[in-house]
């Protein structure tokens, strides 16, 4: 059974319900479940949760990321290489409809952008580029890589969708990890928010991460962009892909992203305002029911929230990002795909972490992990 056919087991409006007729005791009895299940899930994301209720949970979800992470958090740095688009997607700086100024780095612009990275500390590159194939394709990708291999150990990709062909090529040329989000699982929502371009595609997009998982890539990253449909329904079904994939490619690490929507090019407006004390809600809840899932949160997300965050569920954090192309080696806020909250530097990210107990991981994985010498 593909997510697909499992995903359309559970329609929205019995999901809604599901959460949202959560009681007291439900909650409780999901609280006290060693391994919940999904319909604990349901209850633990509800809405209808106490402070005193949020606090327990709060504290099985330390505990539990103490238990398999330690205190690590593993720090990342995105790439963005190029922002052509040919998606009509209403909510992003990059949709085609937007009038920004377009760009495609080079391969000698790539250099500059790996090797600063590098010089500040960074051993672990996430690429991103919009859907513009003749512009920023495979080819183009794998001549990315191997400039950035020679600077870090791990880079994964937060790309276009592709077939299994696409990223068997991927892993081939050095790639260890796909990020994909779903942006919104409600499927009639997202036909509106994609109304042209290969992304209005929903099931191709949606079936992207299993395609990845045959094709063995070792880390498998998805999410929703909070805030852009129904938050509870996305967050749900979040987690319900999440459970799936890790059960399907238990030889991969599944990670999780919690993005909120941000500011864009295009004056997007979210449909729905997600608080802290949710998105808090909503980390420790993916936290018990994906214990060994990487859980992601990025300087999309302000620093006094990322700091309070650190010990509830988190593990990898982005640091001194830039959502431009370029944008490392110079200065451009006229081409980004999203204004970032947490403007700090990676040194002063490092030094936060080691002051609250912390130790900063530059980079977690080489391929030179699977060499047969020797």
């Amino acid at each position: 059974m593909s997510f697909l056919e499992q995903i359309r087991q559970y329609p929205k409006a019995d999901v809604k319900e599901l959460i949202l007729g959560s009681t007291t005791a439900h909650i409780d009895a999901a609280l006290a479940r060693q391994r919940p299940r999904i319909e604990d899930f349901a209850a633990l994301i509800s809405p209808n949760m106490s402070d005193e209720q949020l606090e327990c949970l709060a504290g099985r979800a330390q505990q539990i990321t103490r238990q398999r992470f330690g205190r690590v958090i593993l720090l990342y740095a995105p790439i963005y290489l190029s922002n052509e688009c040919h998606n009509g997607c209403k909510y992003c700086g990059f949709s085609a409809d937007n009038h920004l100024r377009r760009k495609t780095l080079s391969l000698d612009e790539i250099k500059r952008e790996a090797k600063i990275l590098r010089q500040t500390g960074f051993r672990h590159m996430l690429l991103l580029t919009g859907e513009a194939p003749e512009a920023a394709g495979i080819d183009y990708l794998e001549e990315a890589i191997k400039i950035i291999k020679s600077y870090c150990g791990s880079v994964s990709i937060e790309v276009f969708p592709m077939d299994i062909d696409g990223y068997q090529r991927m892993v081939a040329a050095g790639i260890d990890g796909l990020t994909l989000y779903q942006e919104t699982y409600d499927e009639e929502l997202y036909r509106d928010l994609h109304p042209y371009g290969p992304k209005s595609d929903y099931a191709y997009r949606l079936n992207a991460p299993e395609r990845a998982g045959i094709a063995g890539l070792r880390r498998i990253g998805i999410g929703s962009l909070i805030g852009l449909g129904d938050s509870l329904t996305d967050v749900f079904y979040s987690g319900l892909h999440a459970l799936y994939l890790a059960r399907k490619f238990w030889r991969s690490q599944v990670t999780v992203s919690f993005p909120r929507i941000r500011p864009a090019e295009g004056g997007y407006q979210p449909q729905t305002i997600v608080s802290d004390r949710q998105l808090t809600q909503f980390i420790c809840a993916m936290r018990l029911l994906l214990p060994d899932a990487g859980l992601v949160l990025s300087t999309r997300e302000d620093a006094s929230l990322r700091d309070n965050l650190l010990a509830l569920g988190i593990t990898q954090m982005s640091a001194g990002s830039c959502t431009a192309p370029g944008g490392y080696g110079d200065a451009d806020d006229e081409s980004q795909q999203f204004e970032i909250s947490d403007d700090r530097t990676p040194a002063e990210i490092e030094q936060l972490l080691k002051d609250k107990g912390y130790e900063a991981v530059w980079k977690d994985w080489d391929t030179a992990f699977l060499s047969k010498a020797g």
